[in-house]
C-alpha cells in the first residue's frame, strides 16, 4: 500500500513537472468523457466477473 501512494505522488510530481493539471483534465469536457467511459468498462468488467464466479460456483 506504501508503495502504491508513493507511486501516486510520484505521478502527480511528474505531470507537475511537464505543466500538466489534474485538474483541467478532470474537468474538461474530454476529461470528463474518459473518466465516464473507463467507469463504464470497469462495470462491464465488474459484472463479467461476478457472473464468471456465480458460474463456477453454481456449477
Amino acid at each position: 500500500m506504501l508503495k502504491l501512494i508513493f507511486w501516486i505522488v510520484v505521478g502527480v510530481l511528474a505531470l507537475s513537472f511537464f505543466g500538466i493539471s489534474l485538474q483541467e483534465i478532470v474537468n474538461s469536457p474530454a476529461g470528463r468523457e474518459n473518466f465516464a467511459y473507463l467507469f463504464q468498462l470497469m462495470v462491464m468488467a465488474w459484472q463479467w466477473l461476478i457472473e464468471l464466479i456465480q458460474n463456477k460456483v453454481s456449477s
